[in-house]
Formats: structure tokens, C-alpha cells, sequence
């Protein structure tokens, strides 16, 4: 039986674990805490800090693993590097994982590929921020380099703002890169995200365009298909590809543009692995995005990707103040329309804001109703 060596185990490694599992694969799911959601349903795990060089390398040569597919961006992807050129098979690629951790890196890259992003700049202090705030434009957002679903992303118009910023994306940051990237405000008329499909033998294939919202930098809801017209599609699709192409291997990348008024496309962020935003595919497609990243990255015929109805997705989170020991109630109420499904991650504490859920439904109206319904509660 081959192994799959996951390196992180939240939410998204978890569906991923179950469509592997499904495969006949073997799974070590790692993190830097126990009981994390994809722990829950692997073969075994591994809990260890993942930036630590030496234990990453280690964990590596005890498994041996087949296949090493990271799932966040908090890993020494140096290590990577290294163990791909000793023979070892990392998804999509080494190349890609080390890109695409890094905000600075892949920024770079997109524009070095001839992709249109926002005008940007890097700071690794707080003043250094300020000063290139200033000339990038009165309204910037600033996240750190190295981060995860959006976490540590701000806005800020004044100097104040900034500071406080500065203070937010360092303790967002993922990672020991105390740097900060900070780039002009888009004012975009949506955003997309475009699951974007690399085979082994170099076929690239796209999913139905995802239309998402976020709120504090964090995913809130998404849809599929979203409404884009023809140039939209045409021109994020041939980004997309020049890409994933450039960066090689196989697996699912989820490739994020924000699409202004006149329906041009700005390259935004691109994730190497199943995306938050596209946790709609669990109910709108015949294959969810976890179903094909493990087809892919195991080297399987990829089935024919079809969109067997639209709908929506909505996060279930905890409060701003939340810590501790849990409850969910209300998820009978929520399924009293029949239209609406979910899914709980199993995360074993609260922490602010954190995601514990999505509801899956026909419409986002729906979904934002069925998600009203469903409360995380603190035991006393």
C-alpha cells in the first residue's frame, strides 16, 4: 500500500485524507498539534513542528513516503527541495510548494510570467512599512509574506492604520519570515478563484470559476459557478495555466484573481493544494476538489470534472472571544431545509474567529441562513 505523508491536517487535509483513504492509500497526517482534523481519520500521525529542519527530516526518512503533500504554508520547504532531489515525489512540486509559501516569492514570479497583479512592495519593519506605504498610494493592504488563509491581512489610509497593520500581519504570519508584503488597494468588482488541474503528463484543465467573499482576510463564503464573462474566463484561464506550467508536477492549485469593473483580471494568490473557497465542490460537483487532487497527485485518470448543480458555501466560526472546549447546536434546525448540507472539521479547541464548519446549500442565500442557525457555544 503506498503512503501519502500529509504535511497538515486541518480541514483541508482532512476531506483530502478521506478521498485518499477512499483510493487505498496510506496516510501520516501531520501538525504541530494533536487531534487535528485529518488525524482524526488517517492511518497515523506525526505531531511536530514542521519548521524545524532537522524533525522534518527525520519524519521523511522513518515513513519514507511515496507521496509528500503539504497542506499549509508553516514548513521548511528547503527540505523539500532537498528530499525531491534524493528521489522523493513532493505534490504538486518542490518548486511550487517553495514559490507559493512565500507571498514575496510568487508575486515575483507572476510578474516575472507577465501576469498583471497590484503595485506592491516588501518590509521587514514596521518603519520600512511606512515609508513604502506612502508611495504605493493612500489606501494599501498589507499581509504577511507567509501566511494562511488570509490571515494577518489588513487595510489601511493612514499611518496609525499602517501601525496597527504592521502589529496584525506579524501576529498572522505562518513561518520565522518576519516580512510583510504591502500593495495598492484594487478596486475590484469581485474576486474569483479558478481550481486549476496539472496531470502528470502536463494537461491542464479548469473547474467552474468560485466567487468568494472575505472578511478580516479570512474566507467567508463562497459560489459556484460564478458569473464571469467569456474575457474573464479566457484570460484567467491562460494565467492559470502559465503558472501551474511554470511551476510543474501534479495536483489541484487553487489560482485567486480579483476582476475590476472593466473585466480585467489581477493575479492575486495561487495555493499549490485544495483551496478553502473551493469546499463548495463538495456539493456542486460530481468530483470535489479533494476527489481530484488525489486522483492527480497519485498519477490516476482524472474522470471527466462536470457541474452537477450550483451552490454555496458558508463558514461555521467561533466568536471573537472564544477559547477552550466546545458545543455545536442548531444543525437540526439548519437541515430543516433540504437543500442544505454541512460538515464539521472536529477541531479539538476554540480559538477566535476560528472556522469549525461550512454549510453546504443551493444558494448563498440559503447557506447564510443555515449558517445563521448553527451556533459553536463554550462549555461553562
Amino acid at each position: 500500500m503506498k503512503k501519502i505523508l500529509l504535511l497538515g491536517s486541518g480541514e483541508l487535509g482532512k476531506e483530502l485524507t478521506i478521498s485518499l483513504k477512499r483510493m487505498g492509500y496510506y496516510v501520516i497526517a501531520c501538525d504541530a498539534y494533536e487531534k487535528a482534523p485529518a488525524m482524526q481519520v488517517s492511518d497515523i500521525s506525526e505531531v511536530f513542528n514542521m519548521l524545524d529542519r532537522e524533525k522534518l527530516k527525520s519524519i521523511i526518512d522513518k515513513h519514507k513516503p511515496n507521496f509528500i503533500v503539504p497542506e499549509v504554508e508553516a514548513i521548511q520547504t528547503e527540505v523539500l527541495i532537498e528530499v525531491e532531489k534524493d528521489g522523493y515525489t513532493v505534490i504538486p512540486s518542490a518548486k511550487a510548494v517553495n514559490l507559493t509559501m512565500n507571498r514575496d516569492k510568487i508575486r515575483d514570479r507572476a510578474k516575472s510570467l507577465g501576469l498583471k497583479t497590484a503595485n506592491y512592495a516588501y518590509a521587514e519593519t514596521e518603519e520600512a512599512l511606512i515609508l513604502e506605504a506612502k508611495k504605493i498610494g493612500s489606501k494599501v493592504a498589507i499581509k504577511p509574506v507567509m501566511s494562511s488563509s488570509g490571515k494577518g491581512q489588513s487595510y489601511a489610509t493612514s499611518e496609525d492604520e499602517v501601525k496597527k497593520a504592521w502589529n496584525f500581519a506579524i501576529d498572522g504570519m505562518r513561518g520565522n519570515r518576519q516580512r510583510v508584503i504591502v500593495e495598492e488597494f484594487i478596486d475590484f468588482d469581485y474576486e474569483i478563484t479558478l481550481l486549476t488541474i496539472l496531470e502528470k503528463n502536463g494537461k491542464v484543465s479548469f473547474c467552474e470559476p468560485i466567487g468568494h467573499y472575505q472578511q478580516r482576510g479570512d474566507y467567508q463564503y463562497s459560489w459556484q459557478p460564478a458569473k464571469c464573462s467569456k474575457k474573464v474566463i479566457q484570460d484567467a484561464q491562460e494565467a492559470a495555466r502559465k503558472m501551474v506550467l511554470d511551476l510543474g508536477g501534479s495536483g489541484i492549485f487553487g489560482v485567486e484573481f480579483f476582476i475590476t469593473k472593466s473585466d480585467e483580471i489581477i493575479f492575486s494568490e495561487l495555493s499549490p493544494r485544495p483551496h478553502d473557497t473551493g469546499m463548495v465542490t463538495m456539493y456542486t460537483q460530481n468530483y470535489s476538489q479533494f476527489d481530484i487532487h488525489a486522483r492527480v497527485l497519485t498519477g490516476m485518470p482524472l474522470p471527466n470534472i462536470k457541474l452537477l448543480q450550483p451552490g454555496a458555501s458558508h463558514v461555521i466560526i467561533a466568536n471573537e472571544n472564544a477559547s477552550g472546549d466546545y458545543f455545536i447546536e442548531g444543525i437540526e434546525d439548519a437541515l430543516s431545509d433540504t437543500n442544505v448540507d454541512y460538515r464539521i472539521f472536529g477541531k479539538p479547541v476554540l480559538k477566535p474567529y476560528r472556522r469549525m464548519g461550512v454549510v453546504l446549500a443551493d444558494t448563498l442565500e440559503n447557506a447564510k441562513k443555515a449558517a445563521n442557525k448553527i451556533k459553536v457555544s463554550q462549555k461553562s
